[in-house]
């Protein structure tokens, strides 16, 4: 069902437990037998098989999930335009991505927020560059790039805005500018390896962002692996003061040349209880992290009386 609170109010600390984001769309669709070797990546689903987002959405829901991520992560007007399609249809496809996981979540009794995905520059690129960062742009045209995208998800009214996989401080900071005015909830979430950013820069740096920003209601990272996962959320809570989004890949390795996951998964839904001690209030997976994996993370998170 449609949320009848915002999302800030059920990631307090009187709020019962995290709540349970969903899994990899993109393993997700695979599993489904969608071919996602387009540079639209799964956004051209939106335009091609709609269909086949909705039923990965529904997966996510029976599997628990109380958020699910919209498919705009890779859907951009640029991105569009290389494939002839104008403004008017890709804010229509764009509107589309929140609209399918508003029906999705609708179809249950509970309450399911939809995140609407704002991904990196980078992920426009389709080359890999979202892993580090550092595009030769400034802040300003970084912004600049954002925010058409901004404001035809912000039309569709989703819940929140993910702005999410973000590797380096830069771009956090002009998405920051590119949400500002709109009046929507976010969350900020870095992609990370090691102790800092995919482009080296210091975490607490990286979190400081958030802190003091009323629109920011969450702070964290994403896609990364779980290892690197761990240590971030504490210092995401005592650098940001808020509480901490965390949703880590399998753990697997990505092969770019190849073009194929390699080496074993690493994802173990029980480090949910060390995250949320840690201050971890929103918890899911991202790539190669599926239904199996957010069912067992929501049975932990509530467990059956």
């Amino acid at each position: 069902m449609k949320p009848v609170r915002p999302l800030g109010a059920a990631l307090g600390a009187d709020a019962p437990g995290p709540v349970v984001l969903d899994g990899g769309l993109s393993n997700q669709l695979e599993a489904q037998g969608c071919d996602l070797s387009d540079a639209l990546w799964s956004a051209r689903l939106l335009a091609d098989g709609p269909q086949q987002i909705a039923a990965a959405h529904a997966a996510y829901v029976r599997a628990g999930a109380q958020v699910l991520i919209t498919a705009s992560y890779q859907a951009t007007f640029e991105g569009f335009a290389r494939r002839g399609l104008g403004p008017g249809k890709a804010a229509e496809l764009l509107g589309r991505s929140v609209e399918l996981a508003r029906a999705a979540g609708e179809s249950v009794d509970r309450e399911v927020w939809v995140a609407a995905s704002v991904g990196p520059y980078g992920a426009m690129l389709a080359d890999g560059s979202e892993y580090r960062g550092r595009y030769g742009l400034s802040v300003r045209e970084l912004e600049h790039f954002h925010r058409p995208r901004v404001e035809a998800l912000v039309a569709a009214a989703p819940d929140v805005l993910a702005l999410e996989t973000v590797p380096d401080t830069d771009e956090a900071e002009a998405l920051l500018r590119a949400v500002e005015g709109t009046g929507m909830p976010v969350w900020l979430s870095y992609s990370i390896a090691g102790g800092g950013t995919r482009a080296g820069q210091p975490l607490d740096a990286a979190f400081a962002l958030a802190a003091g920003n009323d629109q920011v209601i969450a702070v964290g990272v994403n896609c990364c692996e779980p290892r690197d996962a761990d240590a971030a959320v504490e210092l995401a809570a005592s650098v940001s003061g808020k509480p901490v989004v965390v949703y880590p890949n399998s753990g697997e390795r990505w092969d770019a040349e190849a073009r194929r996951w390699s080496g074993g998964g690493t994802y173990d839904p029980e480090r949910v209880r060390e995250w949320r001690a840690s201050g971890a209030r929103l918890v899911g997976g991202c790539c190669r992290v599926g239904p199996g994996e957010i069912a067992e993370l929501a049975r932990l998170v509530r467990p059956v009386a």
